[in-house]
């Protein structure tokens, strides 16, 4: 196996791979959708956007594991990342209303794609390991 496969392996396995990329990537995201504000409320923004990812992350390849060994056939195909989205969606409203976050929807519009995309991949991922094609 060449380094780039085992790089390669580690990253799409690795739970703190995938947590520090959430942080760093959607904590960025959170400033640049903010960036017509004050600079703090674009860094706070920012801030709470990259610890709510890097959380999410945790939780929902955790979750996505999870389920995946308790749900057969289709379901647990579909179930899981219509739990996370919503869950996503709720969670990443209520936070940036809390944190008043001035532009919530451009704030959440990409994380929340991108979250609900990977539980989508990764539990499609998890639902062939565990036999289903």
């Amino acid at each position: 196996m060449s380094a780039f496969q085992a790089l390669r392996s580690w990253a799409a396995t690795s739970t703190r791979a995938h947590v520090s990329f959430a942080f760093i990537a959607m904590g960025a995201w959170g400033v640049f959708a903010n960036r017509d504000h004050p600079l703090p409320a674009a860094l706070l923004a920012g801030f709470v956007q990259g610890t709510i990812s890097a959380v999410l992350t945790l939780c929902l390849k955790r979750f996505l594991e999870w389920m995946s060994a308790r749900l057969r056939g289709l379901g647990g195909l579909i179930v899981p990342p219509l739990i996370t989205a919503t869950a996503i969606a709720t969670i990443l409203t209520t936070a940036h209303t809390f944190a008043g976050t001035p532009e919530i929807l451009a704030t959440i519009a990409v994380p929340f794609t991108l979250s609900t995309s990977y539980a989508v991949l990764y539990n499609l991922r998890l639902w062939r390991q565990n036999g289903h094609q």
